[in-house]
C-alpha cells in the first residue's frame, strides 16, 4: 500500500477507504494457511486430549505442551530469523493468535509467553539481551512471563511500589516487591519485571530469571475460568538483578508497558476469533443432533437467530482484525527502513494503532462473551454441564473483558487517544467537526438517486461518522478539559466509534469479496443486519450524549441531525439471518 493511503490511528473518522486497499482473510496465501493448519493440528493432537489434566493445575504438563509448540516453531512466528524465529508478518502473527485462541487455557499460556513474555525483550532489548534470551524464548527452551500488576496497581500501572536500588558495587539492582495475577508464573524461566529505581516517578523494566535467589513463586490462584493457566503471585526479596538486565533505558518501563499493552490488545482481538469459531462449531453440531418437539432444534427460528448473530458478530470482528493488522504491516516496513531496527520499528507500528487496538480488544471480547453465552443457551441444560466444551468456553471467555486493560479503560482510550492524535495534527478531526456543527440545520441523510448496493451502504457509514464528529465537537465545546471526567459521554462516543469502525471493516471486506468472487449475496445479508443494528446503536448513543451536553435551544436541532444521519432503509433481517444460519446448519461447521 502506498504511504499516502495508509490511515493513521483514528483517521478512519474523517477519511474514506477503498476496499481494494484493505486486506481480507480470503487473501491468505498458501504458507499462511499451512501455518494455520499446523496450529489447528497441534491443538487436536496435544491440547484437547490433555485439557482435563491441565485444568487440575498441572503446571508441569502445561510446560511440556508449551515446549512442544516451541519445537514445532510456533513460538518463533514473530521473531526474526537471526534470533531463532521465522520473522512472519503481523498478519500471520494474528492468524496464529486466532487459531491458538481455540485452545482454552493453553491459549492463555501460549499467548502470554509469545507476546508479553517474549516481545518486550525482542522490541526493547539490546543485541546481547536478544541473543541471551530471545533466541531461547523463540524455541521454548525458556518460558517467559510478564510482571506488571501489583495488589495496589492494576489499571493504574504506574502506581506500583516494587522498587530497585543499585548495589554499592554498581553491578546489580536490588529488587524488592510483589506482583500478582502473573500468567505462567508457576513454570516461567524469565520474567519482564517493572519497578521504580530509587525515587523515580516512572517505571523501569528488568529481565529477571526465576532461578535468581530471592524470587519466590506463590501457589496458583483458584479462578473462575482458564484453570489450566498458571496464575500466581511472585515475590522479590532482595533479588540481585545484573545491571545488564535493565531493559531499555532507565525510566522507559512505563512506555514499554503501554506499548506492550497495545500489542496485547491487538493479539487478544485475534485470539477471541478462534475461541468464538470453536464455540460456534460446538453450537451448530449440538443443534443438528438435539431433537425436541419432533425435530432437530436447528430448524427453529429462535435457534437460527442465535446462530446467525454468532456468525455475523464474529465475521465483522474478524474483518476489523485483519484490516488493521495489514495497516500495521505496512507501517512496520516503512519504519524498519527509517530506523533500521526491526524490533523498535515493530513496536512503534503497533503502538501507533492504539485507537484500533482498544477497539479490537473491546469489540472482540464482548463478541466472544455473546457467542459463548449463546452457545451455552443453545445447548440448554447440557450447556451448564462440565461434560460439554461450551461450559469451559463460557467460563474462559469472561477474563477477556479484564485482560490487557479493562473494557472500561479501553472505551475511554478509544476516544481520548483519537482526540489527542488529532490535537497533535495527525489528522483534521476538529476542523471537520466544526464544519458539520456550523451547518447542523442543513444536515440530511444525503441519499442520492441511482445508488448501487455498496454506494448506499458507504453513505450510511459516512453518516455515522458525521454523527460521531457532531458529538465529539458538542461534548468538547460543552465540557472542555473536563470532558475526561464525563465518562458516560465518552462511553457513548466510544460505542459509536467502535461500531462504525467494525461495520466499515465488514462492508469493505464484503465489497472486496464481491469484486474478487462476484457472488457475495450471503455476505451482503451480514452487512444488511449489521448496519441495521449499528444505525440503532449510533442513534441511541448519540442522543444520550446530546442530552448530556446540549442546551434546550440546540437539543432539537442536534436531535434532528442525528435522526437524519442514523436513518437506514428497512431490511428483512429475519430472512437475512435465516440465510446465514441455514448455511451454518448445512455445513455443520463455521465455513464463512
Amino acid at each position: 500500500m502506498e504511504n499516502n493511503k495508509l490511515l493513521k490511528s483514528g483517521e478512519f473518522l474523517v477519511k474514506e477507504v477503498d476496499s481494494k486497499d484493505i486486506f481480507i482473510p480470503e487473501e491468505f496465501n498458501e504458507e499462511q494457511r499451512m501455518i494455520a493448519q499446523t496450529c489447528t493440528d497441534f491443538l487436536e493432537a496435544e491440547v484437547y486430549p490433555n485439557l482435563e489434566k491441565v485444568e487440575k493445575s498441572d503446571r508441569e504438563l502445561m510446560k511440556i505442551i508449551l515446549k512442544k509448540s516451541g519445537e514445532l516453531g510456533l513460538m518463533g512466528i514473530s521473531i526474526p530469523e537471526e534470533f531463532g524465529g521465522f520473522g512472519q508478518s503481523f498478519v500471520t502473527q494474528m492468524l496464529v493468535a486466532e487459531k491458538t485462541g481455540a485452545g482454552y487455557s493453553f491459549s492463555v499460556a501460549y499467548m502470554a509467553h509469545c507476546g508479553i513474555g517474549t516481545l518486550p525483550i525482542m522490541y526493547y532489548g539490546n543485541k546481547d539481551q536478544r541473543e541471551r534470551y530471545v533466541t531461547k524464548l523463540a524455541t521454548g527452551e525458556l518460558i517467559g512471563a510478564y510482571c506488571l500488576t501489583e495488589p495496589g496497581a492494576g489499571s493504574d500501572a504506574n502506581s506500583g511500589k516494587t522498587n530497585a536500588k543499585l548495589s554499592e558495587d554498581g553491578k546489580h539492582y536490588i529488587l524488592n516487591g510483589q506482583k500478582m495475577w502473573i500468567t505462567n508464573a508457576g513454570f516461567a524461566d524469565t520474567l519482564v519485571v517493572f519497578a521504580k529505581i530509587d525515587t523515580d516517578r516512572v517505571l523501569s523494566a528488568f529481565i529477571v530469571e526465576t532461578r535468581y535467589p530471592g524470587v519466590v513463586i506463590g501457589p496458583d490462584e483458584h479462578k473462575m475460568g482458564i484453570k489450566g493457566s498458571s496464575t500466581a503471585q511472585i515475590y522479590f526479596n532482595d533479588v540481585k538483578v545484573p545491571v545488564e538486565n535493565l531493559l531499555g533505558k532507565r525510566g522507559e518501563g512505563f512506555r514499554i508497558a503501554l506499548s506492550i499493552l497495545h500489542m496485547g490488545r491487538l493479539k487478544l482481538g485475534a485470539n477471541v476469533i478462534g475461541a468464538a469459531k470453536k464455540a460456534i462449531n460446538d453450537s451448530v453440531k449440538y443443534a443438528n443432533e438435539r431433537k425436541q418437539f419432533g425435530g432437530l432444534i436447528s430448524r427453529f427460528g429462535a435457534i437460527k437467530y442465535k446462530m446467525a448473530e454468532q456468525v455475523i458478530r464474529l465475521f465483522a470482528s474478524e474483518s476489523a482484525v485483519y484490516r488493521v493488522s495489514n495497516d500495521i504491516d505496512n507501517l512496520m516496513k516503512t519504519l524498519t527502513v527509517d530506523c533500521g531496527d526491526y524490533g523498535r520499528a515493530s513496536i512503534e507500528a503497533i503502538s501507533h494503532y492504539a485507537v484500533e487496538a482498544a477497539i479490537l480488544k473491546v469489540v472482540g471480547s464482548e463478541m466472544l462473551d455473546y457467542v459463548a453465552d449463546e452457545a451455552v443457551q443453545i445447548h440448554g441444560g447440557m450447556g451448564y454441564s462440565a461434560e460439554m466444551a461450551v461450559e469451559r468456553g463460557y467460563r474462559d471467555s469472561r477474563i477477556n473483558r479484564i485482560f490487557e486493560g479493562t473494557n472500561e479503560i479501553n472505551r475511554l482510550l478509544v476516544v481520548d487517544t483519537a482526540m489527542k492524535r488529532a490535537m497533535k495534527g495527525e489528522f483534521d478531526l476538529f476542523g471537520e467537526a466544526e464544519k458539520l456543527y456550523s451547518g447542523l440545520s442543513n444536515i440530511t441523510d444525503n441519499k442520492k438517486t441511482g445508488e448501487d448496493y455498496f454506494q448506499e451502504k458507504i453513505r450510511y457509514i459516512k453518516n455515522f461518522k458525521k454523527a460521531i464528529l457532531i458529538c465529539i465537537h458538542g461534548a468538547s465545546k460543552c465540557f472542555g478539559k473536563g470532558l475526561i471526567d464525563e465518562q458516560e459521554v465518552l462511553n457513548n462516543i466510544a460505542e459509536m466509534m467502535m461500531e462504525t469502525y467494525v461495520s466499515e471493516s465488514l462492508l469493505l471486506r464484503v465489497e472486496k469479496m464481491s469484486a474478487l468472487k462476484g457472488n457475495a449475496l450471503l455476505y451482503k445479508d451480514m452487512v444488511d443486519v449489521n448496519l441495521f443494528d449499528t444505525a440503532d446503536i449510533i442513534r441511541k448513543s448519540a442522543l444520550e450524549a446530546i442530552g448530556s451536553f446540549s442546551t434546550p435551544e440546540s437539543c432539537q436541532t442536534l436531535t434532528e441531525a442525528v435522526e437524519n444521519l442514523s436513518r437506514v432503509k428497512c431490511v428483512n433481517v429475519k430472512d437475512a439471518r435465516r440465510h446465514i444460519a441455514d448455511k451454518l446448519i448445512e455445513d455443520n461447521a463455521y465455513k464463512f
